[in-house]
């Protein structure tokens, strides 16, 4: 095999969209939320490999702020299993470290996949194996009734909400997710592609409101040719916790979903992090794999 590495463009994101479909499958990332991300998105920088029209890895760096020193940066790197083995891992692996160096960084992150070779090639190339991640699918034909906010607050599909109310629920829990995985640029870059994603359902997302603000939330992308949906991001700000706000935003969304066809709600979680866990196992959700952390320092 003969390929090169070069920046992803708007016009590879089919092939990009494939590299994710076998590489993770039951993630929802489609090609037109690729698109999307590659013409408007300015938090991160997008290497592929290619053999001839063939997209066959591909890699990204989450950028860090200009004035971070030594900062920790999250990276991607995914190959499909048929491709493995042929250097390609290997090539995106040295152009991602490279950059990532000359952006200053301190130290990388990672997931690698929780089979034995994922493992030992990140190993081999100097990082150090960390946190688990636990993968979760749920049966939406046996999906919950769905549970009624408590008094006072009221529960609302995204369709009723303007961006900034999200966003603003949204950055009070980035940060609490152990994993470090959760991040995301600031509010206009946000609204072009995390808000516009046509991977979304609003009508499948769901916030619990006390008056006009957001204390819970559960982001709902979904692929109708599969009929699953992906929780991308579920969260309660910190000072509305302990109510049981993330069991009703998420009954509602599986509810909803089931009642629009879909089939698989699918999920990713710190394996460590018990309360969202917990949610899960309530909701139907069975562990279906894992993946892990790793960190590298530079």
């Amino acid at each position: 095999m003969v390929f090169e590495v070069r920046t992803g463009r708007p016009e590879d994101a089919v092939g990009i969209a494939q590299v994710w479909a076998a590489a993770v499958p039951h993630l929802v990332k489609t090609a037109g939320a690729i698109e999307l991300q590659l013409r408007h998105g300015r938090s991160q920088e997008v290497l592929i490999a290619v053999d001839g029209r063939d997209v066959v890895g591909y890699a990204n760096i989450y950028l860090p702020p200009a004035d971070a020193e030594a900062p920790r940066v999250r990276v991607t790197i995914q190959v499909p299993p048929e491709y493995r083995g042929r250097g390609i891992g290997s090539a995106l692996t040295t152009r991602v470290t490279q950059r990532c160096a000359e952006l200053g960084a301190g130290r990388l992150l990672v997931v690698v996949g929780d089979d034995p070779d994922s493992q030992a090639f990140a190993t081999k190339r100097g990082f150090t194996i960390g946190r688990r991640m636990s993968h979760s699918a749920a049966d939406l034909t046996a999906a919950r009734e769905p549970l009624a906010p408590p008094e006072g607050l009221r529960v609302a599909t995204y369709d009723e909400l303007d961006p900034k109310q999200l966003y603003d629920a949204e950055v009070q829990v980035r940060d609490d997710d152990p994993s470090g995985l959760s991040g995301g640029p600031a509010y206009e870059e946000w609204v072009r592609t995390s808000w516009s994603n046509p991977d979304n359902r609003y009508d499948l997302s769901i916030a619990v409101l006390d008056g006009d603000r957001a204390l819970s939330f559960v982001t709902t992308t979904a692929d109708p040719d599969r009929k699953l949906i992906w929780s991308n991001l579920t969260g309660t700000i910190p000072s509305a916790r302990g109510r049981g706000l993330a069991k009703v935003v998420k009954s509602v969304a599986l509810a909803r979903s089931r009642d629009a066809g879909f089939t698989v709600a699918s999920t990713g979680n710190d394996a460590a992090n018990e309360p969202m866990l917990a949610v899960n196992r309530w909701l139907g959700y069975q562990e279906t794999g894992g993946a892990w952390t790793a960190e590298k320092a530079l």
